[in-house]
């Protein structure tokens, strides 16, 4: 009787150490993806960051 009740306790014990470490996550903050024009630039090697630039968009 003794053994059952142990194997009972150490089962629910085992569940709950589980969903209480399930919840633990790590955030890591990452940049929204957006770079800016002179970055941009930078990163491609072009002369203008013109072209990367949203506002130096020319409308058709």
């Amino acid at each position: 009787m003794q053994n059952r009740k142990n194997k009972i306790l150490g089962s629910v014990l085992s569940v709950l150490a589980a969903l209480l470490l399930s919840g633990c996550s790590a955030h890591i903050h990452t940049s929204s993806g957006k770079v800016p024009p002179g970055q941009a630039k930078k990163m491609t090697g072009d002369k203008s960051a013109k072209a990367y630039a949203p506002g130096q968009q020319k409308k058709n």
